[in-house]
This record gives structure tokens, sequence and C-alpha cells, in this order.
């Protein structure tokens, strides 16, 4: 049996993460003059408003183009009043600036914010048009870039942005940044640091140095902010404190049911709402969104386990009309479900177009690419990306990724998430939980520790949810009794249960009362 580690092995284990980050705090923000092409964009933009041109902003429907339109969107209000706001419909015009876009648009200048960089016709189109098309956005570079007036991406392999790994809302942030300094103004932009916050942790972004600096300050902005949308969720889910998990799992998931159901216009108009009672009614027409998307994705889920090949090293399922708003969270579902890589596709009018979730360290991207003769498209980044294919390619497809997925290594099949050590149940205390809290935020590259203990015994279970979903058990071990709950558990231990444990540890507030709570990642039954 191993040694059990102590607060203080855990202390230097955490710190460890950090030892080679060279970025300390937002006081030492790289320039916006690092990126390629933004002075040339934030000149024209400046031109635009003294010309008192139509300005057009074409976002996206996830949480990360929201926000980015949010920014620029509030920003520009302030000089223009010839702004025209486009957020495409996911089920009407798709991903990103399409030329359908730029042919309803009447605007001599058109600004993409987290899309755009594959968007070839599109920026040929708006040549024809005699609209400058200025892109920003963060995906990987294609082999073909548009033919846009600026293109501001760290992306570029001529640009000398220090940090490549940033989230839509973060360039953005940076072209406001360029067009504030262009005009001289005066205009505190950490005004929407609560925003990019959300942004960078929704879309998975890596929580190191300079992504670190702007989650940690955002989250503190978000717990003291006077921004209405903010007081909304805290009043309508009772929350005091906000820390980095409840983006992943609260806010990400509600901001994005709008896009996902209906229209993310819907989102947008919540985080910009003007009063309190505004923002509430969004909200509340957004928390059933999602509530319905729940149980879309859960009908969904269950029919693809149906489906399942388990001798396979990647998961494809398809079905006719399945809900296109959902098959991105199902896929990531059935990824750790089946501890694969998954691509699950709806099919519709004789094409298939499908979101592909990774698992452990298997790059989609770049095993996608491996059958891209069969694709209409694709795009996307290691672990995360988007297809779409004629439906008679489906089958000729998914038997070229199983061919090209038995080929990779096993190790590749790893979860990131790999266990701290094991820990003595004593040290799970109220000290542990604030030693924890000094190394938030948690998330991409700085997961939040797991911990494993052996051989305890479940003193009592009970189920929990409407559909009794979850599970709780009050957990004995040798030195301490604990609290514990399986979401969405995979194996039932009853009443007299011996278990080892693999947890993550939250701190649960009751009535004022903080307490030490395990959320198990991992439950196995000894006897």
């Amino acid at each position: 049996m191993s040694k059990a580690l102590t607060k203080e092995e855990i202390r230097l284990l955490l710190a460890k993460r950090f030892e080679k980050d060279s970025f300390k705090s937002l006081s030492s923000l790289p320039s916006y003059k690092l990126f390629k092409d933004i002075k040339k964009a934030a000149l024209r933009v400046v031109q635009a408003i003294k010309n008192k041109e139509q300005i057009a902003i074409v976002g996206d429907y996830d949480v990360d183009g929201v926000v980015s339109t949010c920014i620029l969107s509030d920003f520009l209000e302030n000089f223009s009043d010839k702004l025209k706001i486009i957020i495409p419909n996911r089920f009407i015009d798709g991903y990103g600036v399409s030329e359908d876009i730029i042919d309803r648009i009447n605007s001599s200048l058109v600004i993409t914010v987290d899309n755009g960089i594959s968007a070839v016709d599109a920026a040929k189109k708006a040549k024809e048009k005699n609209i400058d098309l200025i892109i920003t956005d963060h995906h990987n570079i294609p082999e073909e870039l548009p033919d846009a007036y600026a293109i501001i991406n760290p992306k570029q392999k001529d640009c000398t942005f220090p940090y490549k790994e940033i989230c839509g809302a973060q360039v953005a942030w940076y072209l406001v940044a360029a067009i504030k300094n262009e005009m001289g103004l005066e205009f505190n932009l950490l005004r929407y640091i609560d925003l990019l916050s959300v942004a960078i942790i929704a879309d998975m972004m890596e929580l190191k140095e300079f992504n670190r600096a702007m989650v940690k300050r955002g989250l503190k902005e978000i717990n003291s902010s006077k921004r209405v949308a903010w007081i909304a969720v805290k009043e309508v889910f009772r929350k005091d404190n906000f820390v980095s998990e409840d983006i992943s799992y609260l806010l990400a998931p509600l901001l994005n049911s709008a896009g996902r159901l209906k229209s993310a216009v819907l989102a947008l108009n919540f985080l910009k709402s003007r009063t309190l009672q505004e923002a509430i009614s969004y909200l509340n027409e957004i928390v059933l969104l999602n509530e319905k998307r729940k149980e879309i994705e859960k009908e969904l889920f269950e029919s693809c386990v149906l489906s399942v090949d388990e001798s396979k090293d990647i998961v494809i399922a398809w079905g006719e009309g399945w809900h296109e708003g959902v098959i991105g969270i199902v896929a990531a579902r059935v990824a750790r479900r089946f501890k694969k890589p998954a691509i699950i596709l709806s099919v519709k009018n004789g094409r298939a177009k499908g979101s592909a979730r990774s698992f452990g360290e298997v790059d989609i991207l770049s095993l996608i690419k491996e059958a891209k003769e069969y694709l209409l498209g694709f795009g996307g980044h290691k672990g995360a990306a988007g297809v779409s294919l004629e439906v008679q390619n489906l089958e000729v497809f998914k038997k070229k990724l199983e061919e090209e997925a038995a080929k990779l290594d096993r190790r590749l099949f790893t979860p990131l998430k790999e266990v701290l050590g094991e820990i003595d149940a004593r040290e799970i205390d109220f000290e542990l939980l604030e030693l924890l809290e000094e190394y938030e935020p948690y998330g991409q590259r700085n997961p939040k520790p797991v911990f494993k203990i052996r051989d305890a015994k479940v003193k009592k279970s009970r189920l929990l949810g409407r559909e009794n979903s979850h599970q709780k058990l009050i957990i004995e071990s040798k030195t301490a009794i604990l609290e514990s709950i399986d979401f969405n558990y995979d194996k039932l231990a009853k009443n007299g249960s011996i278990v080892d444990l693999v947890f993550t540890i939250s701190k649960n507030s009751y009535r004022g009362y903080i307490t030490p709570q395990l959320l198990i990642e991992e439950i196995k039954l000894i006897s």
C-alpha cells in the first residue's frame, strides 16, 4: 500500500505545476501591438466610427462566441449607433460567417469574433461587395487563409503574440484595446475581465500563465460584480460565491443551451441586461431551455449507447434527425463512458453533420484528417472537432477512422486526469479546503486534484435526483467519516459495501456550515 499524502506534500505537488510560469500578474499583460494586423484593423474601425459607417459584428453561438460579441458590441455601442450584431443560428445558418450572411449584410465593415479563419468563400463574397472583412479568431490555421482586410489570430506563423492558446473573447478584447488606444481614450478594459474568465473556462483553454491570471481576477470580479446578469444567477441559484467549477458546470451549460436549442441572441441579451428584472426574465427562459436540453441529451445518449461496438477504438454513431444542438455534449459523454474518442452525427436531407470529442491524449482532429477525402468539411482542435459529409460516405468514413484509431498507441487512451495520490481520510478537513483554494482556478492543464481512498466502508447509501441517477454515500474509513456524492453513477454501492474511491474534494455549504464533500470520479466495489 502506498504512503498517504500529507497536506504539505499536496501543497508541494500543486506548487510544482506553476514553477515554469513566467506570467505572474495582469500588470504585465503583453501589448496588443504584438498581434499581426491588429493596428491595421483598429485604424479601419476608427475610420468607420468617424465616417458613421455601419459596422457588422458576426459572432458564434457558443459561450466564447457570445462573450466575444458581447465585449466588442458593448464597447462599440459607446461610439456608434450603426452597429449590426449577427450571431448565426446553428440550425439555419450553421457555423460562423458564410456567403449567405455576407449577402444579407449592407455594412461596409464586417468584424468576425471567434470565427472566420476558414471562411474563404465568405471573404470572396465580401470582396465582391466591397466590404472590408476583419477576422478575429483563435482556431487552428487552415491550409488556405481567407483574403480578408485583416486577420487577427495568435496562431498565425508571423504573429508575435506570445500566448497562442487563448480564446476568441481574448482576441476580441485585444482588438478593443487597440481601438481604444488609436482613439486616445480613457477606458477601463478590466470591466470585461469577468466575461473573459467565463469564456476562457467554457472554451477549455489552458489555465496556466496569462489565462490563469485572467481567470483568477475574473472570478473575483464575478463575485463582487454589479453586472446584473451575475446578480441574477446568484439570486436564482442561491449562490454567494463562484469558483471555476461553477463556470464549467453551471454558467457555461446555461449560456450554451440558448444556442443549442433556440438562439444564442438570448444569451447575449442576458449578458447585456440593464436591469435585474430583465436579467432574471432572460435567465428563467434560459433555465427552461437548459432543462429541455438535458432531456434531449439523455434520450440521445441512450440511443448512442445501444449502437456502440466496444471492440473498436473509436465510437461513431448517427441517426436521422438527431438534435444538432446536443450532439457535441453527447459525444463528450460517450467518450467518457467508453474511454475512447467519439463522433456523433445527425442525418438530415442526405447529409450528416457531426461533433467529435477526444479521450485521453488522442488528437481527434488529426484522426479526422486521415479520412478527409470523405468529408465536405471539418475543423476544430485536438480535443474537439466538427465534421460534415454526404450520407453515402458514412460507412466508409467510419471504417477508415476505426482502422486509423486501431493504429494508435494505447497509452494515448489514458485519461488526462491523474490521481495526485492516496490520502488519509482525516486529512480531508477545512484546512485542506483552504489549501486547495489557493491553487484555483482549476481546469485545463491545472486539473482539480484527484485523490484515492482504499478499503472504505459504505455506512449509508441513498439515491438522489428526479430519476435517481445520483447516489450519495456516507463513507467510513479507519480514521474518519465523510460525505460523498457520485453524479450519474454507473456502479451502485450498497450499505456495508467495501469500496476504493477516486475523487475530488469540494466545499459543501449548508446553513452557513462548511464541510468537505467528496465528488466521486470512480468507484471500485471490493466486497
